[in-house]
Formats: C-alpha cells, sequence, structure tokens
C-alpha cells in the first residue's frame, strides 16, 4: 500500500476526467487519475475484432459540437461522415414496411401533421429553456409534474404521432418509458442540442464518426497524461473535511487539496464519504437514474442493403430494434448495421440467453432488410446494463418533479469536492462534448480555488 500526495485527485478516467486533469497538469498542478476499468474511455469502449474495431459505447459526432470537434482536430483524428444515401425504412403500427427518402415520415397527412405540431412546440419550450438552468423558467414547475407521456396525450389524439415523438426522446435518448420523465426533462434534453429539430435528425445527431473509433479521443488524452493515469484503481472511500481530502484506493491512499469526481450520478453511491456527503446532494443523486439498452451490432460480407439502393437507416416504435443506421467501418467493403434495443424490451431480452436473444435481434433486422439480414459473420452487443461501473446506458436523467426539487444542486461543490460527467452537462448533456466542457469546467474552478487557498 503507497501514500501519495498531490494537488488533485480525479476519480474516473472518462472524457470528464480526463479533460479535467489535462487543463489542471497543463497549469503546471501535480494531479492523479484513479480509474476502477482496466481502459479509459468510460462510456466510450472500442474493441479489436477478427471484423476492424467494434465501437461498444458512444460514437457519434454532431456538427454543433465544437469543443469536441475541435478536441478531434487538435489530437489529430480523422472523421467521416455516417453513410446516409438511398431510401430509409419505416415499420408502422401495422407492420406494413416503407421505404422513403426525405425527411417526411410515410405516414397519413394528419399523422405527419400532428407530429409537425409536437416538433414546433418542443422546439418553442426548448428555445426559451436555459440549459444551464431549466428549473428557473417560468413554467419549469409544471412542466416538471407532468410527465412526457400525459402531455403528449394532452397535446395529440393521433396515436402514431405520439408514438413517433416518444421514441425520439425516451427509446433513442433517455432510453426509458415516456411516463418515466418529465416534460421538462424532455424539453432540457431538447434545449441541450440545439433544439427538438435538432435532436430527431439523424443527419444533424449522428453526422460523423472517427476513423478508428470515438474512444480514441479518451485514449488519446490519456497517452499524454501518461503515469498519471492509474488503471484498475478503484477509489474506496473519500475522507474530507472543509479543505483537504483523502482518497483511499485499493492500491494505497492519496492526499489532495481537491478531489473532482468524474463518474455518472448513479456510481458515486459506490464510493464511500467520510463525512457523508450532504443530505441534498445525495438526494438529488438518488432521484437520478440510468436508463436501459442493448447495442447490437451485426457484420456482414458486404453492405447488401446499399446495393438495394438503402441508406441502412431504419426506425419503428413498435419493433424490438427500434433504430438501425449503417455503421461500416471507414473503407472497409463490409458491412455493418448498428441497432439499439431500450427499456423494456431491452430488460426482456436481458433475461434471454444469447442465442435466444440474437434470433430476436436478427429477425427485427429482417423486417427491415429482408432475409440477407440473417446471412451475418459477425454479431455484437454491448449490454450497458450489465456494466458495473456504468449501471446502463446513456446517461441518467431526472424522475418526475426531480428536476426542479434537485436541479440547483447539480454540479455540487462540497468542500474540496467536486462532481461532474455528462449526466451533469447543461450544453452537450449525454455526449462527450458535454463531458469535455464540464471536465474543463471543474477544472477552472479547481485552478482557482487552488490559487485562492495558496493568496
Amino acid at each position: 500500500m503507497t501514500s501519495f500526495h498531490t494537488d488533485v485527485i480525479v476519480i474516473g478516467a472518462g472524457v470528464s476526467g480526463l479533460a479535467a486533469a489535462t487543463e489542471i497538469s497543463r497549469a503546471g498542478r501535480s494531479v492523479r487519475v484513479v480509474e476502477a476499468r482496466d481502459r479509459v474511455g468510460g462510456r466510450l469502449w472500442t474493441i479489436p475484432s477478427a471484423h476492424g474495431p467494434i465501437e461498444m459505447g458512444g460514437q457519434w459526432i454532431s456538427p454543433n459540437q465544437d469543443a469536441l470537434l475541435d478536441l478531434v482536430g487538435e489530437l489529430g483524428l480523422e472523421t467521416f461522415s455516417r453513410y446516409r444515401a438511398g431510401k430509409n425504412v419505416y415499420l408502422n403500427s401495422e407492420g406494413e414496411r416503407v421505404e422513403y427518402v426525405g425527411e417526411v415520415m410515410p405516414a397519413s397527412a394528419a399523422t405527419v401533421a400532428s407530429i409537425d405540431r409536437l416538433t414546433a412546440e418542443l422546439d418553442r419550450l426548448a428555445a426559451e429553456i436555459d440549459v444551464d438552468e431549466p428549473w428557473a423558467h417560468q413554467s419549469a414547475p409544471a412542466m416538471d409534474q407532468l410527465s412526457f407521456r400525459d402531455w403528449l396525450y394532452s397535446e395529440s389524439d393521433d396515436a402514431e404521432a405520439r408514438d413517433n415523438i416518444a421514441l425520439f426522446v425516451a427509446a433513442a435518448m433517455l432510453t426509458k418509458q415516456p411516463s418515466d420523465f418529465s416534460l421538462l426533462q424532455a424539453v432540457t434534453l431538447a434545449a441541450s442540442a440545439g433544439s427538438f429539430s435538432n435532436l430527431v435528425d439523424a443527419d444533424i445527431v449522428l453526422d460523423k464518426r472517427v476513423v478508428g473509433g470515438l474512444h480514441q479521443v479518451a485514449q488519446r488524452l490519456s497517452d499524454r497524461l501518461g503515469s498519471i493515469v492509474q488503471l484498475e484503481e478503484r477509489a474506496l472511500e473519500v475522507r474530507w473535511t472543509g479543505r483537504r481530502a483523502t482518497v483511499a484506493t485499493d492500491r494505497g491512499e492519496y492526499s489532495a487539496s481537491a478531489v473532482l469526481i468524474a463518474v455518472p450520478p448513479n456510481v458515486v453511491s459506490k464510493i464511500g464519504f467520510d463525512p457523508a456527503l450532504p443530505a441534498e446532494t445525495a438526494q438529488a443523486f438518488a432521484h437520478l437514474s440510468m436508463g436501459n439498452v442493448i447495442k447490437v451490432q451485426a457484420v456482414y460480407t458486404e453492405s447488401f442493403w446499399r446495393a438495394a439502393g438503402l441508406s441502412g437507416t431504419a426506425f419503428s416504435p413498435y419493433e424490438v430494434v427500434h433504430e438501425v443506421y449503417d455503421n461500416s467501418s471507414y473503407l472497409d467493403s463490409r458491412g455493418i448495421l448498428v441497432g439499439f434495443i431500450s427499456d423494456v424490451d431491452a430488460a426482456r431480452l436481458q433475461d434471454l440467453e444469447p442465442g435466444k436473444r440474437r434470433v430476436e435481434v436478427l429477425n427485427s433486422l429482417t423486417r427491415y432488410f429482408g432475409p440477407l439480414a440473417l446471412d451475418v459473420i459477425g454479431f455484437y452487443e454491448s449490454d450497458w446494463k450489465s456494466e458495473t461501473l456504468t449501471d446502463g446506458a446513456y446517461g441518467t436523467s431526472f424522475d418526475v418533479g426531480g428536476l426542479t426539487a434537485y436541479g440547483a444542486t447539480l454540479q455540487p461543490r462540497v468542500g474540496p469536492l467536486r462532481f461532474g460527467s455528462s449526466d451533469l452537462a447543461g450544453e452537450g448533456y449525454l455526449h462527450v462534448d458535454g463531458a469535455l466542457r464540464i471536465g474543463r469546467s471543474m477544472a477552472s474552478e479547481v485552478l482557482e480555488q487552488l490559487v485562492h487557498s495558496e493568496g
């Protein structure tokens, strides 16, 4: 067991923690990063395979995520655009398969009109929200007491329109039932992406990928930091006073003037605190919970859908795999389809043995793309609920009423402790861009604190 003193300890080597450590190190301060996993990146995770690199976690960059785009360029990484040429596929509530081009969903005129009206209203509300203080909106209390499901029912009597708008927010982003979070949480999510229209436009939110995998952002930040980053070292307890803290790990102890806890809020409870965290901080974290999603990837000898004039983009609120995209690797002749299963469907499939789960997934892909979807040469799944150091994906969100009750206590400052991850970001919420921003923000606060304490 070792004892070590440093200016700052960072718990967690995801993008938030690595970004913070980078800024602190650049400022000439000593810093140490401890990470329980055997890898960096957190919810960014790429595995090598016989079929090339497979991105098991986050992978896309939006054009408005300028903090991340700037860093990608600084790190010397290349990007490429998601394949999107050709027709998209939609399956309606009757199981009918429709191919279409353009942004207008292939549904009845009444359904399309209802979707347009709901989108416009969500855009209007998102434009009024301050993503850093959504609870400050004059209608925040009322919006936060109304579940997103109940709001949809109050605004539209068109079931297909409701189902599709719910898909974009609930299944595709928060990976929960629309009854599990509020209208305010949904609007805040939309505002964090610039608008609801941005959120539902795959050509925006799923614009570019990094050659070799987005995880390289974390890996290259870690490489620059070198031995500062310690893997397979779990933080067990943080003992703190008003001005200093000691982090006990399974290898030793570190004393520091500040501790940055850069893990998801639901994981904070896995760390002991002495004294206990203030009640309002603990309660805020307790009301934030992860969603549930399984990411699946099917590999083929070629992108057969492209030859059929399809983009590889498909979706349906009524399918087990609710959304699918062409996920083929850069300049690789093999084809990859990536799909997502969330919430109750994910929970049901998690109870199946792997072979049966694979059959259900491939059958769902077949309903989108035909029998050739069964002819896989590789199949990969990432069940984020089984990742014990994350316990779900893509990130945490509040229950109904939680955002106004506890939102102002987010990014809490508890003596020498700071908390931050993409879950607590305003701009870039749930995205790597948000993780980067909040990591840098924590570093700035701590550097100022260190200067002040020495003044």
